[in-house]
């Protein structure tokens, strides 16, 4: 197991964030978080890269105990966070941006930066033809990219995505959860917070979902999809009873299909 959380407890003052939660992840796995707001995802996330201690429990990263580390040793180690929001430099060109996300590694040389560069550009070919504009200048979808390919710098074992589709237009999200498809068959772990249920939950090889701080439930990714509660729940579609009892394909099932089909499977 790449990533093994043992009966975690994340505090905030007296307020219980994270409520004994055990999880894992395989390597160059999919594993996602999903739930309402508060209900403890982001926390978890930032527990696990080290920007947030935690009252009780244990994290090990790749057979080594981190949950007393700095964040930065843990960057060392081969993970990296990106944080919701995306918090990309403005008046930074992206190139420098990218240059940012190897600081922690700081006995790496310039020739091996430029690879690195060149190597994420590869992924992302808009930022290659903008790495010399500020990065306040990118549009929303691409300032994103921008903070997945700054992540991906380290060559990460272990990408920590926090809302990754937040505020961008349907046709961007799709991009990038085929994007995230993609770094998972390079071999590339993925722990995924989400509010789009439908895309992250048809990409997930395992699912959690968190309520007031603890696993209600959890399993395959496409089994949760195609559960009925769920998809009341998250998806805002119901049961389609009426539809089934026409023998006819309902709303949900549609759904199902037509994600199957965006990531070839």
């Amino acid at each position: 197991m790449l990533l093994d959380i043992r009966d975690l407890w994340v505090h905030y003052g007296k307020a219980e964030a994270v409520r004994g939660i055990s999880m894992g992840i395989p390597e160059g796995a999919i594993v996602t978080l999903l739930g309402a707001n508060g209900a403890g995802k982001t926390t978890m996330l930032r527990t696990v890269s080290g920007l947030k201690r935690p009252t009780s429990g244990e994290i090990w990263f790749d057979g080594e105990r981190i949950d007393r580390m700095a964040a930065s040793d843990i960057v060392k180690r081969g993970m990296a966070h990106v944080p919701e929001g995306r918090q990309v430099v403005g008046g930074l060109t992206v190139a420098d941006n990218l240059r940012l996300g190897v600081y922690a590694l700081r006995r790496r040389n310039e020739s091996w930066i430029r690879g690195r560069i060149a190597a994420v550009c590869e992924l992302f070919p808009q930022l290659r033809e903008r790495l010399n504009e500020a990065a306040g200048n990118l549009s929303g979808g691409q300032q994103q990219m921008l903070a997945i390919a700054r992540a991906l710098m380290i060559e990460p074992k272990l990408l920590v995505l926090d809302e990754p589709s937040l505020g961008l237009a349907p046709a961007l999200v799709a991009e990038i959860f085929r994007l995230i498809d993609r770094l998972r068959a390079n071999g590339i772990a993925i722990l995924l917070s989400e509010q789009n249920a439908q895309m992250t939950l048809a990409i997930a090889d395992r699912a959690y979902v968190i309520e007031t701080g603890s696993i209600a439930l959890q399993g395959r990714g496409r089994e949760l999809l195609g559960r009925p509660e769920i998809a009341e729940r998250y998806l805002g579609i119901g049961a389609d009873s009426a539809a089934a009892e026409r023998g006819s394909e309902g709303r949900h099932a549609r759904l199902v299909r037509g994600l199957a089909d965006i990531f070839d499977e």
